[in-house]
């Protein structure tokens, strides 16, 4: 009976040493995830800092730079609220500590609430609209400046709990070593009165026992004790084996989340390096290369525009020539004007300057534009021009309208002949760009105005043209749309149609 309560009360001991170290070991574990979500919470910040100073450098309005930050800011926000939900939890299991563990962590409560504020802060400063980017500038600065103290403290916090956690896991080992030393001598006391024989094998079992409890006060996890016997004190083996080994993968799992985590960080650190680097270069070649070509040709394009005029006015009998180089030198300058339309919708803005547009007109115009490349091509221009008006851009439609002719031209020579037409219905003018080529794949239409994809590989572009056209044609509320093979063919060949559809001005 003596044997059997001594047995029960080590049981019992060493059962509790484990639920304590468990319960230490889990508090370091959320420590370390709480370190870990610190450490996103750092990353997403970092992104807001480069996407607010990049928005900053282009000069954003408000609205466009609360859907840059829109993204960035939700994530933040997110970890905010895990952070938020962890440290709750952290104060609830605190309770047991004492109530100077609950205030530390009530005090990473309010840390977290300042970075809250702060990031609070700063998106106010940066919805506020009217203000260029330099009285906007300090805003970003003071949130990187006040947020980062308030960032490294909480982590700070979080490594100190760490710490004593695992110091108070050292000390319960070494309590729990004095417990087992107890209990050991509590049974050879106890066990004084029997065959010393019979007892001094239980002692062994147990010395085995408490050096796998010590090995794990170590964080030393291969325990391997040995499952010999079925009492008790083997059925204590089979326990302390499956709590190393739990704590083995435990800790496996911490250390690898751990390395993963590094790893993102740095991945995703190189990648934003990287890409600001790019975005810096490709802006900085984009505003030489416009800033180069409006000097380089609108100026001698308005000295030809001036001594053409004048030829026309001082010598008459030339006046056919002198109109003809106007007129060329009026196209010129109306490419550059596309050129630069190109530009600024590459950059995310596309204005619009809207008209009452003949339709006839219109297409004459682009028609006089691409006869001459038609032509060229071997290819017949038949040009069916219709009634009507739309409300448009006058200049981004022709474009278009030139872009998808050439594309007929680049895709469809072998037909021989490329249609632009116009069909006049109740509330909407339908333009149409109809060549005899052979035809667009039914599995490649639907990714043809998508950007930097084309119909065929191999070929020449950057599969920019559909895109932009589609673009320009929904910002004017209107549709675009591929249709092939052709349902009236221009030819035996299947033939592509695109097929523009605007509102028409009603009168």
């Amino acid at each position: 009976m003596a044997l059997t309560f001594g047995t029960v009360l080590t049981a019992v001991t060493l059962l509790l040493g484990m639920a304590q170290v468990g319960s230490r070991i889990e508090a370091a574990l959320a420590a370390e995830a709480r370190m870990a979500r610190y450490a996103t919470l750092s990353t997403q910040v970092s992104t807001f800092l480069v996407v607010a100073t990049e928005a900053l450098q282009r000069d954003l309005s408000a609205e466009v730079r609360a859907d840059r930050l829109a993204p960035v800011v939700d994530s933040i926000q997110r970890t905010f609220v895990r952070l938020n939900d962890d440290l709750e939890a952290a104060v609830t299991d605190a309770r047991a500590v004492g109530i100077d563990r609950q205030s530390r962590h009530a005090t990473q409560s309010l840390t977290l609430a300042r970075m809250h504020a702060a990031l609070d802060q700063s998106l106010r400063g940066l919805s506020q609209d009217g203000r260029d980017a330099a009285q906007l500038r300090p805003v970003v600065d003071n949130f990187a400046n006040s947020f980062d103290p308030l960032l490294n403290e909480a982590i700070n916090g979080e490594a100190l709990f760490r710490r004593e956690t695992l110091v108070g896991i050292e000390s319960l080992r070494f309590r729990f070593t004095w417990a087992a030393v107890f209990m050991a001598c509590l049974s050879l006391v106890m066990a004084a009165a029997f065959y010393f024989g019979l007892i001094h094998p239980q002692f062994r079992r147990l010395d085995l026992l408490r050096g796998a409890a010590r090995q794990i006060g170590t964080q030393d996890f291969a325990v391997a004790l040995p499952d010999t016997r079925k009492d008790e004190i083997g059925a204590l083996f089979d326990e302390t084996n499956r709590a190393a080994q739990a704590l083995a993968a435990r800790q496996a799992d911490v250390q690898a989340d751990w390395d993963r985590l590094n790893e993102i960080i740095y991945d995703r650190t190189v990648a934003l390096r990287s890409a600001n680097a790019r975005l810096e270069a490709v802006d900085e070649s984009r505003r030489r290369l416009f800033a180069d070509i409006s000097h380089e040709l609108r100026t001698p394009l308005t000295v030809i525009l001036m001594e053409a005029q004048l030829g026309r006015q001082t010598a008459p009998e030339a006046s056919e020539v002198f109109e003809t180089i106007e007129t060329r030198a009026a196209r010129l300058n109306r490419r550059i004007d596309d050129l630069l339309r190109v530009a600024r919708s590459d950059s995310g803005s596309l204005a619009l300057s809207l008209e009452e547009t003949s339709v006839s007109a219109l297409l004459e115009e682009v028609g006089e534009e691409v006869r001459a490349e038609c032509a060229s091509a071997g290819m017949v221009l038949d040009l069916a021009p219709g009634p009507g008006e739309v409300l448009a851009d006058r200049n981004w439609l022709r474009q278009v309208l030139v872009g998808l002719v050439r594309n007929a031209i680049r895709h469809g020579r072998t037909g021989g002949q490329v249609r632009l037409s116009c069909d006049l219905a109740a509330e909407n003018v339908d333009l149409s760009v109809t060549d005899a080529g052979p035809g667009i794949p039914s599995d490649k239409q639907a990714r043809i105005f998508q950007r930097f994809e084309q119909a065929a590989p191999n070929q020449a572009g950057f599969g920019l043209g559909l895109a932009l056209a589609k673009w320009v044609i929904e910002e004017h509320g209107g549709q675009i749309a591929v249709e092939s093979p052709v349902a009236a063919p221009l030819s035996d060949a299947p033939g592509t149609r695109i097929r523009l559809r605007l509102p028409r001005v009603v009168r």
